[in-house]
């Protein structure tokens, strides 16, 4: 299945799986004298996203599958990878690995439904990531941050279709720290449960990748040619 990243617009909401449509872990200040059950958790989430984008610019990637609609639906929807500046997101100082740091802008979701391929989901965060990237780089912006969550037995397992019915929470809606060390994040802020880690953005980050990717298929199509070669060879001529 071929991937599919957009740029989350202002009538695209309704694009976003069904978790983050609704998820307000980090929308919401959690000393606040507000109950979530007394609000609408879409009509919120849409309000500050709908004033992030209109006070700050793109602060959505979509990622479906196989489809380059400019509004693809939420039935669509692989995965989606939200973030902003720090000062527009509540929960932010709450992390005891806060603040974040005054030049980089926050990554708060990084979420794909559960898929069958624990490959292709990698696949999805990845593109997903690489798109947040680019933008980012592209608005001169100097690094990507994250607070990443070290699971424990504990946490909750994300419910079968898709998260839709699972209570916010770290489980659910922080992004594994080592996913994100894996994709060169790097540790800056150590914590047992809550570090927060740090992607250096440059105009060469993405070439770089490009390179690297193209790099290791021209390797792979090497071995392949060779494997092919060596299979040709007629029984006794060695």
């Amino acid at each position: 299945m071929s991937i599919v990243v957009s740029t989350l617009t202002l009538g695209g909401f309704d694009a976003l799986p069904a978790h983050d449509r609704r998820c307000a872990f980090w929308t919401m200040d959690p000393t606040a004298d507000v109950s979530v059950d007394s609000l609408d958790p879409e009509f919120e989430k849409e309000a500050w996203l709908s004033m992030l984008m209109l006070q700050w610019g793109p602060c959505g990637q979509v990622a479906t599958g196989g489809t380059d609609s400019a509004v693809p639906a939420s039935s669509d929807a692989l995965g989606c990878a939200l973030y902003a500046p720090p000062d527009s997101v509540p929960r932010v100082t709450h992390f005891p690995t806060a603040p974040v740091s005054p030049d980089a802008v926050l990554l708060t979701s990084l979420s794909t439904p559960p898929i069958d391929d624990a490959g292709h989901a990698d696949d999805v965060r990845e593109a997903l990531l690489g798109a947040v990237v680019r933008d980012l780089i592209n608005r001169g912006v100097r690094a990507l941050e994250s607070f990443g969550l070290r699971r424990t037995e504990d946490d909750a397992v994300a419910s079968p279709d898709g998260r839709s019915v699972t209570p916010c929470g770290p489980a659910t809606c922080m992004t594994d720290a080592g996913y994100l060390e894996k994709y060169g994040f790097e540790v800056i802020a150590p914590h047992h449960r809550y570090p927060r880690l740090r992607l250096e953005l440059d105009r060469d980050h993405g070439w770089k990748e490009d390179v690297e990717a193209a790099l290791d298929r021209l390797l792979e199509a090497a071995a392949i040619t060779v494997v092919e070669q060596d299979a040709r060879v007629a029984v006794g001529v060695r």
